[in-house]
């Protein structure tokens, strides 16, 4: 289901034996554009300890009973390492997570997952631990409440501010960047693919796109009250005149062709 990550906000965290908190916020993966951790608010139960949950754990996600359901004990949890949200996750620190958990290192392969395109049913891949060293410090992590209210500059120019984030949540993957152009045209939301940002300035809290003011502008409004459905998505990409991300990579090559994208 493709819907917005911010209605994450306040899930029910369940255990198979029981509730451990509340969804406050998610990690990115700002390379791939996944959604790597939820981090959850343990309330009274761990004196407010927040936790982190990979969705390598996730069973099923209940959008209208607003809560996730885990492959996970809460004695697992508890013991599970600990995270400070107001301080960068390092590689070394996933690392340590992953490993608690016995899952695989995401990084430890070419698809979105490592060795697959959704965290469900993988198997852990043989990784030489030296993987971990040289990557300790190149964690590509950013907190959504971190990036949400970033400016997005056009290629002619500011349009609006990141408003939010669209996610699949079988694969975990950000299919599309929120975006409020309240100061041009007010009310206004529109979409587009993480996959046309040309960069990110972090220092200056700007997300740079490969698109026109004007494409921006003239696309299909979005709220959250309209479904993500492949019919809207369909008229996005049409919009946009972009392949749309479900084609392989044959396909993909030749729809760039067609529309004239290099």
């Amino acid at each position: 289901m493709i819907t917005n990550a911010g209605d994450l906000k306040g899930f029910t965290i369940r255990a198979t034996d029981g509730e451990i908190g509340t969804v406050e916020q998610f990690y990115f993966d700002d390379v791939t554009w996944a959604v790597r951790y939820l981090t959850v608010d343990t309330g009274g139960w761990l004196a407010g300890r927040q936790v982190l949950i990979s969705p390598y754990s996730i069973v099923r996600t209940d959008w209208n009973a607003r809560h996730v359901d885990l492959s996970l004990t809460k004695e697992q949890v508890r013991n599970s390492p600990g995270i400070d949200t107001h301080e960068p996750v390092s590689r070394q620190h996933e690392a340590e997570f992953l490993g608690y958990y016995g899952y695989p290192y995401y990084w430890g392969g070419p698809y979105l997952w490592g060795s697959g395109y959704s965290p469900i049913a993988l198997t852990p891949p043989v990784l030489d631990p030296g993987d971990v060293a040289k990557e300790s410090m190149d964690s590509h992590l950013r907190s959504s409440l971190e990036v949400t209210g970033y400016h997005i500059e056009a290629s002619d120019g500011e349009i609006g501010h990141l408003d939010g984030f669209v996610v699949d949540d079988e694969s975990w993957a950000i299919r599309y960047i929120e975006v409020a152009t309240r100061n041009w045209w007010p009310g206004k939301k529109v979409l587009f693919s993480p996959s046309w940002i040309e960069r990110v300035s972090w220092a200056d809290s700007r997300v740079y796109v490969v698109l026109s003011r004007e494409a921006i502008q003239n696309a299909p409004i979005y709220a959250e009250s309209i479904p993500i459905t492949r019919e809207y998505e369909n008229g996005l990409y049409f919009h946009y005149g972009r392949p749309p991300y479900w084609l392989n990579e044959a396909e993909h090559s030749a729809a760039r062709s067609l529309v004239g994208v290099e």
